[in-house]
């Protein structure tokens, strides 16, 4: 069985490797893995910006086809499409330390190889139609996006919603928001890719390298700004997403791209536009469930920007990083 692996201080830090086939045990399901897609998490595990035990296999999100399962597993049948979780241990509720320390591609296995054994419980089930390609977009970026807008943000129609970029989560939400009746707006650095967020019906787009101020902009163009902000850049844009929001709106903070690890607060705004400041990673498995429920009533699928063979793994991490990708970026096999 082939499997990628991570191995820090080598050159080459992905490893092609022969693994032998595992057989699931008590509670346990076997996984022919088929498609998997980059998130910026995937992206650090894999120049060692996320440390990870060497042997690693990495990569958060799978999509596969059930082969078998073990002794007392009801809820799956060899044959069943079904999809990973970003935190394997967390069913539902609130977050704590057992729930989310267990990381996939991270603190334990992620699914850049044939074949796996999982618990039965850390698997949900992909939407109507999809292809393994198309639901490999989900566990991470779609459902962050699902819960900065209808559990942190807690959207309705009418409401405005702002993304930054056209990364898969900020693209997905583009597409939960609209679907769910909100005015969308967004910001990119390419007149390219502006058209793009037109075409899939953003109201209006700001191109950030243009226009550094554009948080400013975006609070006098929708005349009192924007109800829930989705911000994934962190340091490098937290400050501009703040002079964007409205009055009693929201800022999600969801990703720290570009130089956005550490930044500064403008604290006057915060405190006198009275911002709800939300963190948020990823969701639980009951809520990935709900949103597979959604996608199946919305018809939405996912936009991809380009699907590489697993083993172009080093060429679709490429693609990442040149930032020209719109939209997710996927791997199949």
């Amino acid at each position: 069985m082939k499997a990628v692996e991570v191995h820090s201080g080598i050159p080459e830090m992905l490893v092609w490797t022969d693994r032998p086939e595992t057989h699931p045990g008590p509670g346990e399901v076997s996984v022919r893995w088929h498609a998997s897609s980059l998130n910026f998490h995937d992206y650090l595990v894999a120049i060692g910006g996320i440390p990870v035990n060497p042997g690693r296999v990495p990569m958060s999100d799978g999509a596969g086809e059930v082969i078998a399962v073990g002794e007392g597993v009801t809820q799956w049948q060899p044959g069943d499409r079904v999809m990973s979780l970003f935190f394997p241990n967390w069913m539902e509720g609130k977050p704590d330390f057992n729930k989310t320390r267990h990381i996939s591609g991270e603190t334990v296995d992620g699914f850049a190889l044939e074949q796996s054994c999982v618990p039965a419980q850390s698997l949900t089930t992909i939407p109507e139609g999809w292809s393994f390609g198309e639901a490999a977009t989900l566990p991470c970026a779609a459902l962050t996006a699902w819960r900065a807008l209808f559990r942190a943000a807690c959207i309705k129609p009418g409401d405005s919603v702002l993304i930054e970029g056209t990364g898969g989560m900020s693209i997905f939400a583009l597409q939960f928001a609209l679907a769910a009746g909100a005015q969308v707006f967004a910001t990119t650095g390419s007149a390219t890719k502006t058209q793009h967020l037109l075409d899939l019906g953003a109201s209006a787009v700001i191109n950030y390298k243009e226009d550094p101020n554009w948080g400013k902009t975006l609070f006098k163009m929708t005349k009192g700004g924007i109800d829930h902000v989705l911000d994934v850049g962190g340091g490098s844009t937290m400050t501009q997403s703040i002079e964007a929001a409205a009055v009693g709106g929201n800022i999600i903070a969801i990703g720290i791209l570009g130089n956005g690890r550490k930044g500064e607060l403008t604290y006057p705004k915060l405190f006198f536009k009275h911002l709800t400041l939300h963190g948020i990673a990823v969701d639980h498995k009951s809520a990935q469930e709900d949103m597979v429920r959604a996608i199946n009533q919305m018809g939405i699928k996912p936009v991809i920007d380009s699907s590489f063979p697993l083993e172009d793994l080093k060429k679709a991490f490429a693609r990442q990083e040149s930032g020209q990708h719109f939209g997710k970026i996927v791997v199949e096999w």
